[in-house]
């Protein structure tokens, strides 16, 4: 028997992973989970190659959710792995709720026993080619207490019983058990990783005193380490009624010379977060993606994914980190509290920057109002 693996199921990894890469953007290397990828990918294979053998099934296929709901709005699965005896398994076919046999059981969350399939009839849609023509038998259930389906099929008709219902049954429950099990390993390596990214973080402070280079590499850096493709700080006009682009990660914005055009607290993600004081994260169909990151008449491209973190300094929102992707990215509990932390720590930064402009001005100040050495003394 050959395993059929599948590259969508780099993807996959989405249901199973914190941090994921979308529309063909590599993890960064500070994220990246590759071990635990392939891993979770082997045992899987092994797992459905075994259940081949178990059934004499032709091929086994295990369908797990995507990050994201589709175009219409519903849930899109597609083969997170599969087992066959052939080449023609299609890992890049999705799948969704109430299409063909496997879309009827992620509906129904039923188990379905075809003994005698009709292509006229029935459609299954995970094959390429013509090879779905030669099935003419199917079984497949719902995982238990997850989201997802594991499916069999075969070349001969009646192949299946309901004892090897039962036998499925098992397999999916050993299936959902090991999905928790690579979930739990994986948010462990995260929640380490993202430990790694804040150090780079405190280490750029030490190697860049200037704020103009500091502020670049920390964008850089935070765009590098999270996967966001355009990463921005903005910061609060003096009227208190506009805010300005401080710094981007990449030239959308600032005209030469550094200067930034002036945005209405009223507009766009980042006008409500200034408003409001709160972090604000959303991604995909969520509504989100129809409000502008700063304003429309800023240029920028439409954003599918955005995480904005205010910085409060002296209890008022100063400025706001805003990262944001074209396309839908998974963000998970520990990749929002990796960019929380490297906010608080922009926030120190800049409120450390005030403190120090405000003693130079007392400084000023005080020097400015003392006397001459070696002028006449005022007369009592």
């Amino acid at each position: 028997m050959r395993a059929c693996g599948g590259q969508e199921y780099r993807n996959t990894v989405s249901s199973l992973c914190v941090v994921t890469a979308h529309g063909g953007k590599t993890v960064p290397e500070e994220f990246r989970d590759e071990a635990g990828a392939a891993g979770a990918l082997a045992c899987y294979d092994r797992l459905l190659g075994i259940l081949c053998s178990v059934l004499n099934a032709y091929s086994a296929v295990l369908f797990l959710p995507a990050g994201d709901a589709g175009a219409d709005g519903g849930r899109v699965y597609y083969a997170a792995s599969g087992f066959s005896l052939g080449n023609s398994l299609d890992f890049t076919a999705e799948i969704r709720e109430g299409m063909g046999l496997a879309g009827w059981i992620l509906r129904h969350r039923e188990p379905l026993l075809v003994a005698n399939f009709d292509r006229r009839k029935n459609h299954l849609g995970y094959y390429a080619g013509n090879e779905e023509q030669h099935i003419k038998a199917f079984m497949g259930c719902a995982l238990p207490d997850a989201e997802g389906a594991l499916c069999v099929d075969s070349k001969r008709q009646y192949s299946f019983s309901e004892q090897d219902q039962k036998m499925l049954h098992l397999f999916a429950d050993l299936v959902a058990r090991l999905g928790r099990t690579i979930d739990d390993s994986v948010e462990n390596r995260q929640i380490l990783r993202c430990y790694a990214g804040l150090r780079a973080v405190y280490d750029l402070r030490k190697r860049h005193s200037r704020w103009a280079e500091f502020l670049r590499r920390y964008l850089e850096l935070m765009s590098g380490l999270t996967g966001f493709s355009y990463v921005l700080l903005c910061t609060r006009g003096p009227d208190g009624k506009s805010y300005s682009v401080e710094g981007e990660n990449s030239d959308r914005l600032l005209r030469p010379g550094g200067q930034s055009p002036l945005f209405p607290m009223s507009s766009g993600v980042v006008g409500w977060v200034f408003r409001n004081g709160a972090p604000l994260h959303g991604s995909g169909a969520d509504g989100l993606s129809e409000t502008p990151l700063l304003s429309r008449e800023a240029g920028l491209p439409q954003f599918r994914t955005v995480s904005a973190q205010p910085l409060v300094i002296h209890r008022r929102t100063r400025g706001v980190l805003c990262l944001s992707h074209e396309t839908p990215l998974r963000v998970g509990g520990a990749m929002q509290d990796f960019i929380r932390m490297a906010a608080d720590h922009m926030a120190l930064f800049l409120e450390n920057l005030f403190v120090k402009s405000r003693l130079r001005d007392l400084h000023r100040e005080a020097e400015s109002a003392q006397p001459d050495a070696g002028g006449d003394t005022p007369r009592q």
